[in-house]
Order: structure tokens, then sequence, then C-alpha cells
């Protein structure tokens, strides 16, 4: 079981990071319910990522249009 609950995990990774996300920090919990009767367990995956978005009108290139700054 706990092999395919760290599957899940990393699936979950990938399709993150196939986004352009990166992952910075993962948080994996597998613990019983107290709400259900049965004892199978549950998980909780808690996942940090971030991604850097580009400034309007950014295409890469190091000019500045602004006419008040000095090169």
């Amino acid at each position: 079981m706990d092999d395919e609950i760290l599957a899940d995990q990393r699936e979950l990774v990938e399709l993150l990071e196939s986004a352009g996300w990166d992952v910075t920090d993962a948080e994996l919990s597998v613990y019983e319910s107290p709400w259900e009767n049965d004892e199978a367990p549950e998980a909780s995956v808690t996942l940090s990522a971030r991604k850097r978005y580009p400034e309007e009108g950014d295409d890469g290139d190091d000019e500045d249009d602004n006419p008040y700054r000095i090169s």
C-alpha cells in the first residue's frame, strides 16, 4: 500500500512539473480516518511549488524602454 501512495505523490509532482512549476517541498501524511469505521489508510499530500511569470512585455531582451532610466 505504501508504494501505491508514494506513486500517487510522484504523479502529482510530475503533473505540476509538466505544467511548468518547480516543486520546492512535498509532505505526505498517511493515517487512518477517524470518521470512517474501516481500517483503510488515507493520505494527504501537501505540495509547495513556485513558478516565475515574465513581466508584461518581457520578451527576454535586455532593452529597457523606460525613457527615465539611465544605462
